[in-house]
């Protein structure tokens, strides 16, 4: 909700953000809030005659819960799905943070992997039989490469969901789309249009969405815009998007209120 930024609640929102944890957390967050508002907004601004449905909408869904959903049954079975991508699953390492659980039951848990795995949107369009599994990635816009890079380490993070559905429904036509923002909010825009056009964004909308007040506050803005900061106490008045995390609060951004 819109609450003003007083000097009491920044001084609790920095000493929570100056913790690790804190900032952990509140990067988390941001990224999700970011995601779920541009991931709504494209489903708003979409062509009234659109058959490209947008699956998740009210959360983000792993594998498992997907395909105990109809139209994903009619892409391909669970059985045909997990046979493709185990093949998959058996050729990416095993992280650190797995292998107590590898060791507890080798034999399943690249399934049980392969099950877990969490796009952040996924679109289907029943009628043209396409798939579009979203991801989205904040990245440093330091360096100007910082585009491919990340749109790589997207592409290798759903490898597994890519290969296995192309093997098992190879009549369908299955892509990854990827929306990769820099730190101080920069995107490449002819790829971001592109992105737009395939999710039947309506031409008319393009730029709005591009220019939303909230993609401002959130970071989707182009290079050349200034960085959204949080201001400093006893500056006027403003508005914040607040959350609670662990009994404190922190702000998404603020910006004046004009």
């Amino acid at each position: 909700m819109a609450t003003t930024v007083t000097a009491a609640h920044q001084r609790k929102i920095m000493l929570f953000i100056g913790k690790p944890k804190g900032r952990s957390m509140m990067i988390s967050n941001a990224h999700h809030s970011i995601w779920r508002h541009l991931y709504d907004s494209m489903h708003a601004a979409q062509k009234p005659k659109s058959k490209l449905k947008f699956v998740t909408l009210d959360k983000e869904s792993n594998m498992s819960t997907l395909w105990r959903r109809e139209e994903f049954l009619r892409i391909c079975s669970n059985e045909e799905l997990a046979e493709k991508a185990q093949d998959i699953e058996v050729t990416i390492p095993v992280k650190k943070s797995q292998v107590t659980r590898y060791n507890l039951n080798p034999g399943s848990f690249f399934v049980t992997r392969s099950w877990g795995r969490r796009p952040d949107g996924v679109a289907i369009n029943e009628a043209l039989q396409i798939v579009y599994i979203l991801e989205f990635q904040r990245s440093t816009d330091r360096d100007e490469r910082f585009l491919e890079v990340k749109f790589a380490e997207a592409n290798e993070q759903h490898k597994s969901i890519i290969g296995a559905l192309k093997s098992a429904a190879p009549e369908w036509e299955i892509e990854q789309i990827n929306f990769v923002v820099g730190n101080r909010g920069s995107v490449v825009e002819s790829n971001f249009y592109t992105q737009l056009k395939k999710l039947d964004v309506q031409e008319g909308e393009k730029d709005k969405l591009f220019a939303d007040p909230m993609a401002c506050d959130t970071g989707m803005r182009s290079v050349q815009s200034g960085d959204c900061v949080l201001p400093p106490a006893g500056a006027g008045r403003y508005e914040a998007n607040y959350r609670g995390v662990e009994g404190e609060h922190w702000a998404q951004c603020a910006r004046a209120r004009r």
